[in-house]
């Protein structure tokens, strides 16, 4: 499916003055100002450049970069980086218009760009006074917003290396983005009292606070232990992926080795239940004596892993003092509880609680779009990503919620069933198996607030939906083991 226009390519050289005065101006003023900002855009102004000029390399570079800088909030780099890449595709988009060239898009990427243009409503009810909070509030709907309309720039960035380059480059290309994140995981396992506390002014973080849990959890260069987590549970999901159909699969067993240690490091305990549910449902078509004993093994092994430190036996061990293993313990109970024994399910009940009776106070349309933070009196996210979208959306948000996820579901498994056994076919289930970990992950974390694994997710997506035999004009060639 393509957009076209009609050829507009006076107004491109207009562009190009009118832009190279306005960046003259900016240089000017913070070359005096915020030198800091200055040396950021003139690192700006060379991606945009190398953009256009090699446009495959730098998408595939900017896909590699988004990791190794989640952590520098105290700069704003995250922010800095998606609204700078939401810039270059529109404004990419704008020239393929202006210069009568095509733009890709796909069905789903409509249904996306649709969905996100319904949370608008949200934006629009807040003004008006119609949510559960005020309009003062606005700018972190906004800011929200703003987020997830990366997340369709990024679906429709990739869209455009259809025809390009291959699908599988793209993957390979994403295991590079783990070199920067692996190392710092490593040197905070190696020095945890000293690596946290020499970046954390750069990160935006607490110098005092250093790591949660202390010099023991580790996040790579990732912004929170929990966000690190899911990051690795993706990349095991493709390393296992890259293993079956690799020709040296004995090659993968470190970097697979690697991601198990560092998913145990990070403390995470619904990273483990989230790695069960995935091995569950990837072996689910196959299951046969070998799968299931290889994966009994895997599992095993992060359990044990897990439960070989004493906070890892300490957040197993609080389990038994929840509802879900003590018949004795009611949700009455453990929300009373919550308050002194410190067993994070048992505050995560009580978090539900607080945020479901607020929501009865504004069942239709919630509190607005990004604001159950400030909903809950405590200033932390639900811990329940669908108790977010009740809250914050109401019954309407709540169903487009889970509209969205009901279309990713849909959308793989008619994938794998048109297509013939192979890679491709195995890798969609292998994004199902991940899909619904996540579904399940989002019972009890923030999942929906990873940035960083929904960028890779949606660049993943894309590139499962492509012919993987069809030819590349421009073959862009990444190491393959």
């Amino acid at each position: 499916m393509f957009i076209h226009q009609q050829n507009r390519s006076i107004y491109l050289p207009i562009a190009i003055v009118t832009g190279a005065i306005g960046l003259g101006a900016v240089v000017g003023l913070l070359a005096g100002a915020k030198p800091l900002y200055l040396g950021i855009l003139l690192v700006a102004a060379l991606v945009f450049l190398l953009f256009f000029l090699r446009f495959e390399q730098t998408v595939l570079g900017l896909l590699i970069l988004r990791s190794a800088i989640d952590s520098f909030v105290g700069l704003q780099l995250p922010s800095v980086f998606a609204v700078g890449l939401n810039l270059l595709i529109i404004v990419y988009v704008l020239m393929a218009l202006a210069t009568d060239r095509s733009v890709r898009t796909d069905r789903f990427w409509w249904f996306f760009a649709g969905w996100w243009l319904i949370q608008g409503l949200w934006l629009v009810l807040l003004a008006m006074g119609a949510l559960g909070h005020s309009a003062s509030l606005m700018s972190d709907s906004i800011r929200e917003w703003v987020r997830l309309f990366s997340w369709v720039m990024v679906y429709l960035l990739i869209l455009q290396l259809r025809g390009r380059v291959a699908p599988q480059t793209i993957i390979s290309a994403l295991f590079l983005s783990l070199i920067i994140p692996i190392a710092v995981a490593v040197l905070q396992m190696v020095a945890p009292s000293v690596l946290p506390n020499e970046l954390s002014p750069v990160m935006g973080l607490d110098p005092g606070a250093a790591l949660p849990d202390e010099g023991v959890r580790i996040r790579g260069t990732i912004g929170h232990a929990n966000s690190f987590t899911t990051y690795l549970l993706l990349f095991i999901a493709l390393t296992l992926w890259k293993m079956e159909h690799s020709k040296q699969r004995w090659l993968w067993l470190p970097l697979l080795g690697t991601l198990i240690v560092c998913l145990v490091a990070a403390k995470a305990l619904f990273g483990v239940v989230m790695l069960g549910v995935f091995m569950l449902v990837l072996m689910a078509p196959r299951l046969n004596g070998l799968n299931l004993i290889g994966g009994a093994i895997l599992f095993t092994l992060v359990i044990a892993l897990f439960a070989s430190s004493e906070f890892g036996r300490q957040r197993l061990g609080s389990i038994a003092n929840t509802p879900l293993l003590n018949p004795d313990i009611d949700i009455s109970r453990a929300i009373l509880l919550s308050n002194s024994d410190y067993n994070s399910f048992n505050w995560r009940i009580s978090q539900w609680y607080t945020l479901l009776n607020a929501w009865k106070q504004y069942p239709i349309f919630g509190y607005g779009l990004g604001l159950s933070i400030h909903t809950s009196g405590n200033n932390l996210l639900p811990h329940n990503d669908y108790i977010r979208s009740l809250v914050e959306g109401g019954v309407v948000g709540f169903s487009a919620f889970i509209g969205l996820l009901g279309m990713q579901a849909m959308r793989l498994l008619r994938l794998r069933q048109r297509l013939q056994p192979g890679p491709q076919r195995n890798f969609c289930w292998t994004l199902f198996a991940m899909f619904v970990a996540m579904c399940v992950g989002m019972i009890t974390e923030n999942i929906w607030s990873h940035t960083l694994l929904f960028f890779y997710w949606w660049t993943l997506w894309v590139a499962a939906s492509w012919d993987w035999e069809q030819p590349t004009s421009q073959p862009v060639s990444v190491p393959e083991t």
